[in-house]
């Protein structure tokens, strides 16, 4: 491997803020801190890449701080995420073995000097992907460049790639370190990373989870779906990374537990007037539909889950009901009309308003008139006693 010349320095220092980073939470950032915390911090780099590095300086780093870290070679700009007890946590979350991962050490706090160095390197990133695809293209390899990422002391470059399969890239790292004269390092990604590093809207309408609050990915399979009875669609249950959406999974831990509730699909009710069998369900709804005829929707009839476990443990004692429903099925179903909840799209509802007027103006009439009366009376007698 070729290694470049010292990077020229910039007067202006301009600093790197990468986005689209999978972020840490750190939830005891509140909570006051004892003394045997550890020296463990983890920083971050561009897109998701992290690290975790030992103070062993005893420097005052927080959340937020550029710190320079050793590297090999060289040393590496990054931004310190989480420090603190919940580092030796998300080391055991990401299923890191110290025992082979080689921890190294924070340097020190990043100096001006230090982000000149590296925005100057992180300038030549978006040039190099553009050229490092055209190389790629032209050794005819089935890969995609995703993304470029120049150490921070300029020394080395981290190529992102994606591939359906194994590529051999050794004739390709070669070219790489001839045409760009750094120390080369390729990194396949998979497609959620991929989304993850691009962004964008989902269906939902809202920023992808992936590129916002995720802190990790996490697999998602077709049984996420098949528990929620959402139709196994290819074209509604894939995100923008071709994979399935990650959102499948926030309600299955929900719907594991309902579906527990429900009777077996296996096991059919048994009733004087004919043979019920499993056809459908709503685990949310405690709701379970059965249809006579075993392959197809017949005579649908849909009960709760409690009347079908009294009808299956009368058919074990030998006890057929006389039809599948009966008082402990019935299941008040109550349609609510969510465009018009409060009434506002009557439209008599001014004619009532009007008529509720004109009767408080009648009644107003009418006393006045009481009144009147009332004065016309008084005054004749007291005419006639006058007299």
């Amino acid at each position: 491997m070729i290694e470049n010349g010292p990077c020229r320095i910039t007067k202006k220092a301009v600093n790197h803020n990468p986005k689209h980073m999978l972020p840490v939470v750190d939830w005891l950032s509140d909570v006051p801190q004892t003394g045997d915390e550890g020296d463990l911090v983890e920083v971050q780099f561009k897109n998701t890449r992290k690290g975790y590095y030992h103070n062993n300086l005893g420097l005052p780093l927080e959340k937020g701080v550029k710190v320079v870290v050793e590297a090999n070679p060289g040393v590496d700009l990054g931004e310190v995420v989480l420090t603190g007890r919940l580092v030796p946590v998300q080391i055991k979350k990401n299923h890191i073995n110290t025992e082979r991962y080689e921890i190294r050490n924070v340097l020190r706090v990043a100096t001006d000097e230090d982000l000149a160095r590296a925005a100057e390197a992180h300038q030549k990133e978006q040039e190099t992907m553009i050229k490092s695809r055209q190389l790629a293209k032209s050794l005819g390899l089935e890969m995609k460049i995703g993304d470029v990422e120049y150490q921070g002391d300029g020394s080395k470059a981290i190529f992102y790639y994606i591939a359906d399969g194994r590529v051999d890239f050794r004739q390709l790292i070669k070219v790489y370190a001839e045409t760009f004269r750094i120390r080369i390092e390729m990194k396949q990604i998979g497609a959620r990373q991929e989304a993850g590093r691009i962004g964008g809207t989902g269906p939902c309408g809202r920023e992808l989870c992936c590129s916002t609050w995720m802190t990790q990915f996490t697999s998602v399979g077709t049984n996420a779906a098949r528990i929620q009875n959402i139709s196994l669609n290819p074209q509604k249950l894939a995100g923008q990374c071709a994979k399935l959406k990650c959102c499948l999974n926030y309600e299955v831990p929900i719907y594991e537990e309902a579906v527990k509730k429900l009777p077996s699909r296996n096991v059919p009710l048994e009733t004087k007037d004919a043979t019920y069998y499993f056809f459908s369900s709503d685990p949310l709804a405690d709701q379970v539909t059965y249809s006579t005829d075993q392959r197809r929707p017949a005579n649908l009839e849909t009960i709760s889950t409690a009347r079908a476990r009294d009808i299956i443990e009368m058919n074990r004692r030998g006890e057929k009901p006389l039809n599948l429903g009966g008082k402990q099925s019935a299941v008040a179903i109550v349609e609510v009309d969510y465009q018009n909840v409060v009434g506002q799209d009557d439209l008599t509802r001014f004619d009532k308003k009007k008529n509720k007027n004109n009767n408080n103006g009648n009644r107003g009439n009418r006393h006045n008139d009481r009144r009147n009366n009332q004065r016309r009376s008084h005054e004749k007698g007291g005419s006639s006693r006058a007299d």
